[in-house]
Formats: structure tokens, sequence, C-alpha cells
């Protein structure tokens, strides 16, 4: 079975017409802070190319709330519904706040939290603070049927036959990559034994590095 690597950033960090001409993927950000426009939603699955894939960051008031149940997270959870099913979106990513401490609590919240959820989104991903020991999330995600997202140049690689990476910058957002680092992460790539993984480049020259990796992987 051949693998499958997806490319994208978070967010367009250029028109969007432009972006969907250079990548498959893209994480919807700004659900995360304030849901898009239902015209803003449309248009960008009416625009996007066949085979376009879109994955949506959830409201950070899940995180903030501790994975609680209530009517926070309920409301926050049906707005992340909505915006996934128009944009027909695969993944629902929901990232702790720093710092949300890996207390036998609190994994204990995020593994019935994430287990209650399950079928309500085709692919749930939760990434963990950095804080958190990344295999001991990865366990945790795992059995609650979810995917739990690393840094694979600080955190290595995971297992799984399903991965989802996150590229924040090696110095913070507002780094970029140097050549060594994404020549790195394409060897990562091409050594990883997932069926399927994707790489999500967060910092503020994502476009640019997620283009100079695709390149290297000689991906179309």
């Amino acid at each position: 079975m051949e693998k499958t690597i997806t490319l994208g950033c978070a967010g367009f960090p250029v028109p969007a017409t432009r972006y969907f001409k250079e990548f498959l993927f893209v994480e919807i950000q700004e659900v995360h802070v304030v849901s898009p426009g239902t015209g803003t939603i449309r248009r960008w699955r009416r625009e996007a190319p066949e085979g376009f894939d879109f994955s949506v960051v959830a409201p950070r008031d899940i995180g903030q709330e501790g994975f609680r149940s209530g009517k926070v997270l309920e409301s926050a959870l049906k707005s992340l519904r909505d915006v996934s099913k128009e944009l027909v979106a695969s993944t629902a990513v929901f990232v702790a706040p720093p710092d949300f401490s890996s207390s036998r609590a609190n994994k204990t919240m995020v593994k019935e939290f994430l287990g209650s959820i399950k079928r309500k989104f085709d692919r749930i991903v939760w990434e963990a603070p950095s804080s958190w020991d990344p295999d001991d999330a990865a366990s945790l995600a795992e059995d609650a049927g979810a995917v739990a997202a690393r840094d694979p140049l600080t955190q290595g690689l995971g297992e799984g036959s399903v991965a989802y990476y996150r590229l924040p910058g090696p110095a913070g957002h507002k780094s970029r990559y140097e050549d060594p680092a994404i020549e790195r992460l394409a060897d990562l790539a091409r050594s990883a034994e997932h069926d399927d993984a994707t790489y999500v480049f967060t910092n503020v020259d994502m476009f640019a590095d997620a283009k100079r990796l695709k390149k290297a992987l000689k991906l179309t």
C-alpha cells in the first residue's frame, strides 16, 4: 500500500485562490478564535480544487474549560461541528492550553472527552502541551480513538498508521526553518511507516517552508 503524505499550512498565509494552486490541504484556524462567516466558509469549499481537504481547530474554550462537559463546551462543539459540516472537513483538532498539566485527573478528563466525541468527526487530533511526554500523550489519544499531534523535529516520529504533525517553527511562531531542518523533515517523512501522515506548518513563514518541503519530497 502506497503511503499518503499531506502537506499544508495553518490558515491561509496567502489568498486562498493562490493557496489552492499549491496545496490540497489547509488547517482552518479561525474557528479557534471566532467562527468565520458562513459565506466565507462556503466560498472556500466552492473554490477549493477537487480532492482538497480541510481540518478545523476547535474553539479554545474547550481546552480552557479543561475539556469538562458543560454549556461552554457544548456551545463550542456545536460551532465546530457546524463549520466542519460546511467545509466537509475530515479532521477536528483540539489543542490543550500551555498550562494544562499532565496530572492524572487531567489525563482522565481528556480521555473521557475524546472518547465521547469520536463519533462526531471523521478524525480527531489532540495536541498536548509541550511539557507533556509525547509518547504518553500519544498513548492517551490512541486509547480514546484519536491521534496525538506532535512536532517530529523535536519529539520524533509517532507510531500508528495515521499521524498528524504540527510544525510551530524552530524557535517559536516567528521563526523559519532553515534548509537542514527541511531536509531532515523530508528524511523523516520518507522513513515514516504511516499509511497516512499530515504535516502542518504553523510558523510565520509557513507557506514558503511548506513549499520547500513539498519540493524536497518531490510531491506534485
